[in-house]
């Protein structure tokens, strides 16, 4: 079935009120391969959309009709001691030792579908969402979080592009765009309400209508906090945790997020 073909298929499912769940289970398993194997992507790059991107709505449509139309299923760990229940229609990806793929003990699972690019590095405990597109020689540190965002199913998902670093802690959400080689320090927070003060370019990044927030090329991220300026908030002396460009990528930070070859 050819990416037009299945398009139609997605979009004409969606859009039925008494889709024939059967019929809608193995045109999600047809879309499930293709996303497993990354020849089909919920966004890809396009240098006319706004960040470098266009969502492909009818993907995404794909993605929730194999939620819809599938069942509940024991997918337990461990002999059933670790106990678990997902969609049928969403197994989890097999790997062999020629995927050259290297997962390590304690806990870590990827659902078939899923495509992360060559050299990316997920590390303990990370998570990323449905839709989420992860670029090449990407590190996810652990306990970094990279939202999906499935719905609605015209927004944009979480884009991390190629040579990112995303630091222990982290949680990128609501659709932000990671330019490439950019660094997020640990505990570094991102989402669609949020602004970026980018203190190089003394600018305030933020997502608008319609448009992701979108994080430059290069530019170093760390946490931080801005003050409350009205009301009782800045009577009490509070502040709101706001993330901070503190400066953009040289050699001195390519050499310390330089990832030992050795790791992948």
């Amino acid at each position: 079935m050819t990416a037009a073909t299945l398009q139609t298929e997605i979009e004409a499912l969606s859009a039925a009120t008494g889709a024939d769940p059967e019929k809608a289970r193995a045109v999600f398993a047809q879309l499930r391969a293709e996303l497993s194997s990354g020849s089909i992507r919920a966004a890809e790059p396009d240098p006319e959309g706004y960040g470098g991107w266009r969502v492909n709505s009818w993907v995404k449509q794909g993605i929730l009709l194999g939620f819809r139309h599938g069942q509940n299923a024991d997918v337990s760990a461990d002999h059933g001691r670790l106990p678990f229940f997902d969609k049928d229609t969403l197994p989890l990806k097999r790997l062999d030792l020629g995927a050259g793929v290297r997962i390590v003990p304690g806990g870590s699972s990827v659902r078939d579908g899923a495509y992360v690019d060559d050299e990316t590095l997920v590390d303990s405990h990370a998570l990323v969402g449905s839709c989420a597109q992860i670029g090449r020689r990407v590190h996810l540190s652990a306990a970094a979080q990279v939202g999906g965002v499935l719905e609605p199913v015209g927004a944009l998902p979480v884009i991390i592009e190629d040579d990112v670093l995303v630091g222990g802690n982290c949680g990128v959400y609501e659709g932000a765009v990671v330019k490439r080689r950019s660094v997020l320090a640990a505990g570094t927070i991102i989402t669609a309400s949020t602004p970026v003060y980018d203190v190089p370019h003394a600018r305030v990044l933020r997502a608008e209508p319609g448009r992701p927030l979108v994080i430059p090329e290069g530019a170093v991220v760390v946490p931080g906090a801005r003050r409350v300026a009205a009301g009782p908030g800045a009577e009490w002396g509070l502040s709101i945790a706001t993330p901070i460009i503190v400066k953009y990528r040289d050699e001195q930070t390519d050499a310390r997020t330089a990832l030992e070859e050795g790791l992948r």
